[in-house]
């Protein structure tokens, strides 16, 4: 951003006089005019209108004048630049143009207008900058008086910018929690750290000293609240907690995979691996896609390992703020850092002492933690934040992940050495479209769990909704199915479910949908089926699986029906 041009203060009214006149011959010009004086081709001076006023009329010479040379420059140069060259020189300047004409002249008091104008201009850039910026902005000079307040700080602190700017920032904050005084002492930056400028407000901080000629004359720091983060996280935990010792006063469960709803061969082949990880104190990483349902694995591990009555603490790494990622992880020293816990704090892995620690989204672990992450998997053991003395954990690690961590291997991102530690077993939980078999018990499941929620009866689901839930390729997984479910169950009216409730995402979701429904509806579609099945129908399934060997893809080929369909229709007949 550029300050202004030095043509914004042009005075364009100048005569050209000759050296060879005298005073009282040119005076009068010169109280309207700015008088350049020239003699022999060669400017002498200017005789500026401001100068002219304290002249009398006499006969001496121009040329006898003790002129101090003008500043030449070309018309197209900013104040600011000017400035920088010539601080110290203030005489009047002479502006030409690319073909060396005088275009006019800029006095000294013209200069200092444009100045304080051009000041003007970038303050109000500066101004509008901080207010529009989504973290609370604030500005102190060298003796931590404070120069600027933005708006975000306003509202996040409860403090005008009227009572607060030009008094000591101490007035507000306790000395012990201000970033920025901390900068004025030892002068380097602060970048993305946790900070607690008051007990009850958490913020993620960035804060740099502001240097002039070598030596800090202020700081600004940047702040971004967090303390709605921070608080979810916390109870989240609780309830995380909660939850594990309602259950565990409840009795244990006889069998915790009982929660996974499919009959399907790809989750009941997940499961039989994962009921036999859980006896292990082995590491498990666990795969798929985000929505399938690899937190409700975790916990079904846990709960059916001899680690069932201890804590499972579930963190997600894809949630917490990089600055408060290492405290929330390994906790604090009390006075570790600026607004920390005089006591201290545990964090995760110290809660789960003793049982599971869960590592959500671990692809999202900030690479600095990775390592850190690794030498507790190796040694046992961890320093708090701030802390000297190593504390020994008892934890079985299992993490979880939707992204491909050999990518984030080759590309940098993600410790080789780390994902062999976590990788020890590998669990990988199929997408919903992989196992539509399971479609309709997970939609009984869900349909019972929100009509008793709301208070509604369970719906007949036409014929027509479950194929398009069949043939949906469902994207979010489990969760957008129970998802949408919800949906239904509060929106649906009446006895029967059909299409007109469902999303445009499913309504809409195969363009075969139609044309299946349309060739089968004689046969395949029709919803007055006796309870003992249709024979003939059952004979056309089980002659298509014979001739497949089973192949449910190609049997649904040879039928002429699309996967979905054939799916539905073998939930509806057990007995093929």
């Amino acid at each position: 951003m550029t300050s202004l041009s030095l043509t914004k203060i042009i005075d364009k009214n100048v005569i050209v006089v000759s050296a060879a006149q005298k005073l009282k011959d040119t005076l009068e010009q010169a109280l309207t005019h700015h008088l350049i004086v020239k003699s022999n081709q060669r400017i002498l001076g200017v005789l500026t209108k401001e100068q002219a006023l304290f002249l009398t009329p006499t006969d001496q010479l121009l040329s006898e004048f003790p002129w101090t040379p003008p500043i030449t420059l070309r018309s197209d140069v900013d104040i600011v630049s000017f400035c920088q060259k010539h601080l110290g020189q203030l005489r009047p300047i002479i502006l030409i143009n690319a073909w060396g004409e005088i275009e006019g002249v800029v006095t000294p008091a013209h200069l200092l207008e444009g100045l304080l104008e051009s000041w003007n201009v970038l303050n109000a850039f500066y101004n509008t900058l901080l207010d529009t910026v989504n973290e609370a902005v604030a500005v102190v000079n060298q003796d931590g008086i404070v120069t600027h307040w933005n708006a975000k700080a306003q509202s996040m602190y409860s403090i005008t910018e009227q009572a607060i700017t030009g008094k000591p920032i101490t007035n507000f904050f306790e000395r012990t929690a201000l970033a920025t005084l901390a900068i004025l002492d030892e002068g380097g930056p602060i970048r993305q750290a946790y900070h607690r400028p008051r007990p009850e407000t958490h913020v993620q901080i960035n804060a740099s000293p502001v240097l002039f000629q070598d030596k800090i004359v202020g700081a600004i720091s940047a702040e971004q609240d967090i303390t709605q983060v921070v608080r979810l996280n916390e109870e989240l935990s609780h309830a995380s907690s909660q939850l594990h010792d309602l259950k565990h006063k409840a009795g244990p469960s006889k069998d915790p995979f009982s929660r996974v709803i499919g009959k399907g061969l790809s989750i009941q082949q997940t499961i039989s691996v994962a009921r036999k990880v859980s006896g292990s104190e082995a590491t498990v990483l666990i795969t798929g896609e985000s929505g399938v349902g690899k937190e409700l694995f975790a916990q079904a591990i846990h709960e059916h390992s001899p680690r069932a009555d201890k804590p499972f603490i579930a963190v997600n790494c894809g949630a917490i703020p990089i600055a408060l990622f290492e405290s929330e992880l390994f906790g604090y020293k009390g006075g570790a850092f600026t607004g920390a816990e005089r006591k201290g704090k545990p964090g995760k892995l110290e809660l789960a002492h003793g049982g599971t620690l869960f590592l959500d989204e671990i692809g999202e672990l900030p690479t600095q933690l990775q390592v850190k992450l690794l030498r507790v998997l190796q040694d046992k053991r961890f320093y708090r934040v701030g802390g000297t003395e190593p504390l020994t954990v008892d934890a079985r690690i299992v993490a979880a992940t939707n992204r491909d961590l050999e990518k984030m291997i080759v590309s940098g991102e993600f410790r080789e050495d780390l994902y062999y530690r976590l990788n020890v077993i590998t669990l990988e939980i199929p997408p919903l479209r992989e196992r539509t078999e399971d479609i309709p018990d997970l939609v009984q499941t869900f349909f019972q769990e929100f009509t008793l929620k709301y208070n509604k009866p369970i719906p007949a689901l036409d014929a027509e909704v479950m194929l398009n839930f069949l043939n949906y390729d469902w994207p979010g997984n489990i969760r957008e199915l129970r998802n949408v479910i919800e949906r239904l169950a509060i929106l649906a009216e009446g006895e029967i479910l059909n299409s007109q409730y469902l999303p445009p995402s499913l309504s809409s979701c195969s363009p075969s949908l139609a044309a299946s429904a349309s060739a089968l509806s004689s046969t395949f579609l029709r919803r007055d089926f006796p309870a003992r099945g249709n024979s003939q129908e059952i004979e056309q399934i089980r002659g298509a699986l014979e001739k497949t060997n089973g192949n449910k893809t190609a049997a649904a080929k040879l039928l002429g029906i699309s996967r979905g369909t054939l799916y539905y229709k073998l939930n509806q007949y057990k007995g093929i």
